[in-house]
């Protein structure tokens, strides 16, 4: 007997025929043509012959409100690290100033985003993409919002993705197919069948690190992304941007992936959605040195969620606990 979130698609799927003609720039409204063209210069094979000169991590901040932590970023991307990163921002574009607010940051080009929706999932892609075309020797691809805080060191950073044996070039997703609100979410969405069965539908961390071949394969793909990018059937409980790339990447390569994410979140107290947002009374080195440690054979690298008013005081402690390793 069909499961209720796959009789639930197969019935929406026999209907679309009905859907199409009441509406059908609902199912079939065309992306951006500008975004096409960027995904598909941005998946193409790239010269490598720099390659043998230092990887760098590409940094990729998604945000819509200003970087109230750009002066613990600042510190962090110090001047004498040039040669291990690069930095792309994706801003709502009313916040979208010239210049950047870090030493070799770019905004790309953006456009608005909403919670609980695709465009978050495009703004991504368009931060990935900016990032494949601009540098080679980006090999490691971390996206991150305004609420999100350095755990350590920038070398620390760069060692433990490039040097650690445990986890050979891997990408570090959260990839979860045992949640309870799984099926509720696969039932808010437009009709997934036959490209994505609930038994391929992934659920995950919006913040990850992906490797430079994963992150090809995420602009290269159209066809779960014309699943993803249709409108949610009802607002609760969607958050396409939750389900996408693990569920891209569960099913073009399950084993390529950690399945876990290295930026640390509460889900204590949460509401609505949202995780624990830390307050300035909680910043402390105890705090740190807690964020940064698992329950299994990994670290932390970065961690959210944390209000404005805890910038002075993670300066403060930034370095003598923050940036000491």
């Amino acid at each position: 007997m069909l499961s209720s979130p796959v009789l639930l698609s197969l019935t929406l799927f026999l209907s679309l025929p009905l859907l199409l003609l009441l509406s059908p720039h609902l199912l079939f409204s065309p992306p951006d043509a500008d975004d096409l063209a960027l995904f598909r210069r941005a998946a193409a094979p790239h010269t490598t012959s720099h390659l043998s000169s230092t990887p760098k991590i590409a940094f990729l901040f998604l945000t819509n409100s200003n970087l109230t932590f750009s002066p613990l970023w600042e510190t962090f991307f110090s001047a004498s690290h040039t040669h291990l990163f690069n930095i792309y921002i994706h801003a709502h574009p009313p916040i979208q100033p010239p210049g950047g607010p870090f030493p070799r940051s770019r905004f790309i080009p953006s456009k608005p985003t909403s919670r609980a929706s695709p465009s978050l999932i495009a703004a991504a892609r368009r931060l990935i993409a900016a990032a494949l075309l601009h540098d080679p020797l980006n090999l490691y691809f971390a996206l991150l919002s305004q609420h999100c805080i350095p755990l350590h060191s920038l070398p620390f950073t760069h060692n433990y993705l490039f040097k650690n044996p445990t986890f050979p070039h891997r990408s570090f997703i959260e990839i979860l197919s045992q949640d309870p609100n799984l099926e509720a979410r696969y039932d808010a969405r437009p009709p997934m069948l036959p490209e994505v069965p609930f038994s391929s539908f992934r659920v995950g961390s919006q913040f990850f690190i992906l490797t430079r071949r994963h992150a090809r394969i995420v602009v290269r793909d159209r066809r779960l992304w014309n699943k993803f990018r249709l409108p949610c059937l009802t607002p609760e409980p969607c958050y396409p941007e939750e389900h996408y790339f693990p569920t891209l990447l569960s099913m073009e390569d399950p084993n390529g992936s950690t399945g876990f994410t290295l930026t640390r979140v509460n889900w204590t107290g949460s509401w609505d959605g949202h995780p624990h947002t830390y307050t300035a009374p909680e910043i402390s080195p105890e705090l740190i040195h807690r964020l940064r440690h698992s329950n299994s054979s990994y670290v932390y690298l970065f961690a959210r969620k944390f209000a404005p008013e805890c910038l002075q005081p993670l300066m403060e402690i930034a370095h003598d606990v923050i940036f000491r390793d």
